[in-house]
């Protein structure tokens, strides 16, 4: 299975919907919102664009629990509101993927409330129910809400119940435990392909697939749910050849032989739960999981850190898959912003130039381009707070557009804003920093411009590190030389061979003969020409 060849070029945004531009004055964000801001993307450089869910919801999850996936929430608009933002992306070369939550709905989906669906109906089997009560079956199960005796298993919430695709082991022992081909699953599959079927025949151009790993149910080495990806994946690949799938899985040696055209670094999942990205953004001071193994992150003033954690990731899913399939995030809606506790708006650009540079595909969500801050103690909202140290709204707030007192995201007070905008009278806004030409806006800006007009610094490019600490340094396509030193205090190596380099893009950094010298927080791209 190949890829449409769009996608080797692609410089992925991901927009909170709710939070990133008002139209009409409620206090949340809206598509004619986002259409409003459109130029701002395509002025940056963004040619795709990842919506977090934006179906009929009752909201207990901010979305991520589906009530109709056929029908998009109305606090964001119409199904033809939508046509109207994916057809304005299109006149800009912006390309629009949705967010797919594939393994579970919300229990108010008329699947399992209707009447003879499968809260009353006990022959229904769209979602895995037992007979027992939640008390005798352990973890994850919800008792009834309906009719029929039992309970059902979850996937997250309660208001969340996993949708059946089966499970990969039987146990007689364990009669809910239906095979991958029951009629239920079957169901189910048939339903995803009509699903992703109905909005690629509107123009979006694929989807994100939430939690992709966890449809089908005690599959330890995910064999059966790599099998229905596949199934979908050829599917797709018939109907609607240009579209893609990329993953939240966070395990690209798996999820993209198993029929993802990319998959994330994620803050979780995978053999190391998500060890390789929090090795380079996370210091621990916005949402954080008590689980995970502590490690010192790399874009750390104090450089306490290392690239090689990420290196040695990077290095083995890149010769299992291709880098062209790995795509490296700044952060998302669930992870910490890059501006986040000590780290302040001067280590940015060093991020930026490592992100922007590496042979990934570069996603960078919303408000991340002009360092928006990680907001702390916010109150839960829509199922925001999963831990005593993990509040997701602190990533979620309002976008910064200018510094209005409601930021230029909308004109209701800031009072009825989806979410407090951030507090600071420093904040970073849009207007500010298109109005500065040094700014980290136009930095962004321009890496992106960079890495879009050569091909080297793509994803098909190779690479090959020459120093792997402070400053970090690699080489691209035999042509580029790039040094990044995310901490305070400088760094300086020797590299060789580059005599005569010129600076393409820099913040700082030198070199002179065979001497890279690069200051605290600072970066450069330098170019030889071979001829």
């Amino acid at each position: 299975m190949t890829s449409p060849a769009w996608l080797s070029d692609a410089v992925f945004y991901q927009i909170y919907p709710q939070s990133f531009a008002d139209s009409d004055g409620d206090g949340i964000g809206d598509f004619a919102g986002i259409e409003s801001r459109l130029d701002h993307l395509a002025w940056l450089g963004v040619n795709a664009v990842w919506l977090n869910p934006c179906f009929k919801s009752p909201f207990r999850d901010a979305g991520y629990d589906v009530a109709d996936y056929l029908t998009v929430a109305p606090r964001y608009g119409t199904n033809d509101d939508l046509a109207k933002l994916v057809d304005a992306a299109g006149r800009r070369g912006i390309r629009v993927l949705l967010d797919l939550v594939a393994g579970h709905t919300s229990d108010q989906h008329p699947w399992f409330t209707a009447e003879a669906a499968s809260a009353a109906d006990p022959a229904e089997d769209r979602y895995i129910w037992a007979e027992a009560a939640p008390a005798d079956l352990g973890a994850g199960w919800v008792p009834s809400p309906g009719s029929r005796p039992g309970s059902y298993q979850r996937n997250f919430f309660d208001s969340q119940p996993a949708l059946n695709f089966g499970y990969a082991r039987l146990d007689p022992a364990e009669p809910w435990r239906l095979p991958v081909d029951a009629p239920g699953p079957r169901a189910n599959r048939e339903a995803l392909f009509r699903i992703m079927d109905h909005w690629l025949r509107l123009g979006v151009s694929g989807f994100r697939v939430d939690m992709a790993a966890s449809l089908v149910k005690d599959d330890p080495e995910k064999a059966e749910t790599v099998k229905l990806w596949q199934e979908l994946r050829a599917r797709l690949d018939a109907e609607h050849p240009e579209a893609i799938l990329l993953s939240e899985w966070g395990h690209p040696e798996v999820s993209v032989p198993g029929g993802f055209h990319a998959d994330f670094f994620l803050h979780f999942g995978g053999p190391t739960r998500g060890r390789a990205m929090r090795s380079l953004w996370n210091n621990g001071a916005g949402t954080d999981d008590d689980t995970w193994d502590p490690i010192d992150c790399f874009f750390d003033a104090e450089g306490k850190g290392s690239p090689r954690v990420f290196h040695e990731a990077w290095q083995a899913a890149a010769a299992a898959v291709g880098p062209e399939h790995l795509v490296l995030p700044t952060s998302n809606h669930d992870f910490s912003r890059l501006a986040c506790g000590p780290r302040t708006a001067e280590q940015l650009p060093a991020a930026f130039a490592f992100q922007l540079t590496w042979p990934t595909l570069p996603a960078i969500y919303y408000g991340d381009e002009i360092g928006m801050r990680y907001v702390p103690g916010l109150p839960d909202k829509e199922g925001s707070v999963l831990g005593p140290r993990y509040n997701r709204a602190g990533s979620r707030t309002p976008m910064q557009w200018d510094a209005t007192p409601g930021a230029g995201f909308s004109t209701a007070p800031p009072e009825s804003f989806y979410l407090p905008p951030d507090p600071a009278p420093d904040r970073p806004d849009v207007a500010s920093q298109r109005a500065a030409e040094d700014s980290l806006l136009h930095q962004v800006r321009r890496l992106i411009e960079l890495r879009k007009s050569a091909p080297e610094l793509g994803p098909l490019s190779p690479v090959e590190v020459i120093g792997d600490t402070y400053p970090f340094v690699y080489v691209r396509g035999d042509r580029y030389l790039i040094a990044v030193n995310p901490r305070r205090e400088a760094a300086a190596t020797t590299v060789r061979g580059w005599e005569g380099a010129e600076p393409v893009l820099t913040s700082g950094a030198l070199l002179t003969g065979t001497e890279l010298a690069v200051p605290g927080f600072g970066y450069g791209i330098f170019s030889l020409s071979r001829n």
